[in-house]
């Protein structure tokens, strides 16, 4: 890992040479060449291609950014937002009434992407720019495809949140202010064309250069995911099925790792700081994103990561209690799991819904002699309640507190270093990808092809391991498997993409979430929702310096 991380300086600084830092596309600093000259070893192609992912891993990683990690969640069907608490960028996509071309969130989006694919272009012209010395062919290849599975990532997210979409798939060599949108059935030729590319090349896990680096799983994964988004649903199943029966790869069932002898469960020890990594006994992680803490590691990561704020509970601010390891660190609550999530979702006996992953009871833990006489008791849940201290003085605890200072969230996030009690940063491993979704995948190819019985084999997979009831056949439709995603990705994935890309956004939000506000208004769900907010907003920044052909706006923006 310590060499990746200095290879991920080189390609930063490389990155930042090949392509502009200003968060609009079409403005971006246009350079003369595109063959640099720091790819003219291993070294330099090494570096490029682990700045591919760097520069991804930013998108996880911005700090000033933080409420875009609300926008995968928020207004859909798993999630309220705490009114008075600071949504940002966030807010025009729980409150759609609010969603114009000029939101924040799209343009950086957009914009993100579109920097990726100019520099994953940049190093697929420069594989083919002819023999290097000390590269030989196949290695040249696996570069190459690395980053064609970048640039069909970008061009997957894309098409899903935007539609029709401009297509590059050469470096920009010239100031350009005549993009036009390419349909999306044109891009997925491109999308489709790559990942195969990719698949063919890429090495399989555990025969990657290192744990962080791309590999033949992670592109079938999201091969998968595009033929279902495409209705190509055997091949869909085919790729799927590649990854489990590949032999490299099996579900976490036993305890392992570095709080193996705590108390916990299987399916918690994947989510614990040092447990994430393939080579620290996951055996389920298909595409974890490394990082270390930059106190430890000059570089380790980018940014200072929000993820446990944004999840994790405001708990820290009820009085007698203090941020901990065992409760997550330090949230402040951007989201607040919704009531579908926290009383209906899961049964009584699911692993998933267990204490050390879903934190559903607080105790005062505040270390300051004068809890002492509260310290272990119990923190009252939904109702007032006052508690007199041995100095006189009172510790009280409102129903109100349950808006986000006190209310059941997840522990996948949780992160504390002792080192930083006021929790800035989360620096900690991102799965990606994992078996337990690749399972999901194929369900839902398998139940879309009819095979009903397939579809519940699979779900049944990752039941067993959570020890919840078996499901037959006739539980199965689209909806019971984006509930299953719900329990076993929670936290993980792109809720929006997963609803977008099937069609179920507006249903299931407007069901599950509700459209009015809750609590006497202190709970956000959301406003507004209709099909045309299936997609983002062409950034209206982009429509204005593209002033030599008409990008358009997709309908009701």
């Amino acid at each position: 890992m310590k060499k990746n991380i200095k290879l991920f300086f080189s390609g930063l600084c490389l990155m930042g040479a090949l392509s502009g830092c200003s968060e609009g596309f079409l403005d971006e600093e246009v350079l003369d060449s595109y063959a640099p000259e720091v790819l003219k070893d291993r070294l330099g192609f090494e570096a490029a291609v682990i700045g591919l992912h760097y520069q991804y891993g930013t998108m996880f990683t911005t700090t000033d950014d933080q409420t875009i990690r609300g926008v995968w969640q928020l207004g859909t069907d798993i999630a309220y937002a705490a009114a008075g608490r600071s949504n940002g960028d966030a807010r025009p996509h729980f409150d759609y009434e609010i969603l114009n071309s000029t939101d924040n969130a799209a343009r950086k989006i957009w914009g993100s992407y579109y920097r990726l694919i100019n520099n994953a272009n940049i190093l697929i012209q420069s594989t083919s720019g002819g023999q290097v010395a000390g590269v030989t062919d196949e290695e040249m290849a696996v570069f190459r495809a690395e980053a064609k599975f970048f640039r069909a990532l970008a061009y997957n997210n894309l098409v899903t949140h935007f539609g029709d979409v401009p297509l590059l798939t050469d470096p920009l060599s010239a100031p350009k202010t005549d993009f036009v949108r390419t349909p999306v059935s044109e891009v997925d030729n491109v999308i489709v064309e790559d990942l195969l590319e990719a698949v063919a090349a890429l090495p399989q896990i555990g025969d990657a250069p290192a744990d962080g680096r791309a590999n033949q799983e992670m592109a079938r994964q999201l091969l998968a995911e595009v033929y279902l988004r495409k209705g190509e649903d055997s091949k869909a199943e085919a790729q799927c099925t590649a990854i489990i029966d590949g032999g490299r790869l099996s579900l976490v069932r036993d305890r392992y790792g570095v709080k193996a002898n705590d108390p916990g469960d299987a399916f918690s020890d994947m989510f614990i700081f040092g447990n994430q990594r393939r080579s620290q006994g996951n055996t389920e992680g298909i595409w974890v994103l490394e990082a270390e803490n930059p106190a430890d590691v000059t570089g380790g990561s980018s940014g200072a990561p929000q993820q446990r704020r944004i999840w994790v509970s405001s708990y820290h601010d009820l009085p007698g209690m203090h941020p901990s390891d065992s409760t997550g660190g330090r949230g402040i609550a951007r989201m607040r799991l919704n009531n579908w999530v926290i009383y209906d979702l899961y049964d009584d006996n699911d692993m998933r819904n267990s204490k050390y992953n879903l934190k559903r009871t607080l105790y005062f833990n505040h270390p300051d002699t004068k809890y002492d006489a509260i310290r272990g008791q119990e923190v009252p849940y939904g109702e007032d309640a006052e508690f007199t201290l041995e100095d006189g003085s009172t510790v009280k605890i409102f129903q109100a507190d349950t808006i986000y200072k006190y209310v059941p969230y997840t522990l996948k996030w949780g992160q504390y270093d002792p080192r930083d009690n006021f929790g800035w940063g989360m620096w900690k491993d991102f799965i990606l990808m994992r078996l337990g979704e690749t399972y999901l995948l194929r369900a839902e190819a398998r139940m879309k092809q009819g095979n009903l019985s397939g579809a519940a084999a699979d779900i049944n997979v990752l039941r067993e391991r959570a020890h919840a009831d078996m499901v037959s056949a006739n539980d199965i439709d689209l909806d019971f498997i984006l509930d299953e995603r719900a329990r076993e990705l929670l936290a993980e994935e792109n809720r929006r993409k997963t609803l977008v890309r099937t069609g179920t956004l507006v249903e299931r939000a407007k069901r599950l979430n509700g459209e009015e506000p809750l609590a006497g208004g202190a709970l956000e769900t959301t406003n507004g929702l209709n099909e045309n907010h299936l997609l983002m907003p062409i950034p209206q920044t982009e429509i204005d310096l593209n002033k030599d052909a008409d990008l358009g706006q997709n309908t009701g923006y």
